[in-house]
């Protein structure tokens, strides 16, 4: 079962505390300069709920025993972010892709029998795959650094056994590979920060 995360709004429709990032999400979309964060513990999220946003998010936030790669304030607004959504670990699987600024979605695959990996990876090589074929020159989000290196290594190493339940599953893995290993792209992949940011943008909201 999913660990229990509280956000906080800070600035949004309502600000306050939610249990749930559908909650979370209904303050914060289509909401100009909007400011949120996710905390494991209620205790934590009343205390910054009471507190200055700047404190927990941007630039001066207190620092963490592990150095985000990147800075908050520099999430890129014109980019792709992608994510997965798996019921059980294997289960129905799916993906998608969500423009971070628009929050429109931009494509959307499954369900179909695999892993949240899987999905990950998959999500990732469909980004590429679009973006290339558009044309368009935008980084790609992910919040799975497991999906992000199976990508850089152009190979998806899932212990997922290939049965004939997992064939078209395989099939498409074996398609996403020779992409990676048969097109070159300057697309950049990077880390989606989830506990500095909030919930990437492409995520299901089933937490």
């Amino acid at each position: 079962m999913a660990k229990q995360k509280f956000y906080v709004v800070w600035e949004g429709v309502t600000p306050g505390v939610y249990t749930s990032w559908t909650d979370c999400q209904l303050q914060i979309k289509g909401y100009e300069g909007a400011k949120y964060k996710s905390f494991d513990t209620r205790e934590e999220a009343e205390r910054a709920i009471s507190s200055s946003p700047y404190a927990y998010i941007g630039k001066n936030a207190k620092k963490k025993t592990q150095t985000p790669t990147t800075d908050p304030s520099s999430v890129l607004d014109n980019s792709l972010s992608v994510d997965a959504a798996c019921s059980g670990n294997p289960g129905p699987m799916e993906y998608r892709g969500v423009h971070v600024a628009s929050q429109q979605e931009i494509f959307r695959f499954g369900p179909m029998k695999g892993t949240n990996n899987i999905g990950e990876f998959l999500a990732i090589v469909h980004g590429l795959a679009l973006l290339k074929q558009k044309k368009f020159d935008m980084p790609i989000y992910s919040d799975s650094m497991i999906a992000i290196s199976w990508v850089r290594q152009k190979k998806c190493k899932t212990k997922l056994p290939r049965t004939a339940e997992t064939e078209e599953l395989f099939l498409l893995i074996e398609r996403a590979e020779k992409w990676l290993k048969s097109n070159t792209y300057s697309t950049r992949i990077l880390k989606w920060e989830t506990k500095e940011w909030g919930e990437i943008p492409a995520d299901f909201g089933r937490k």
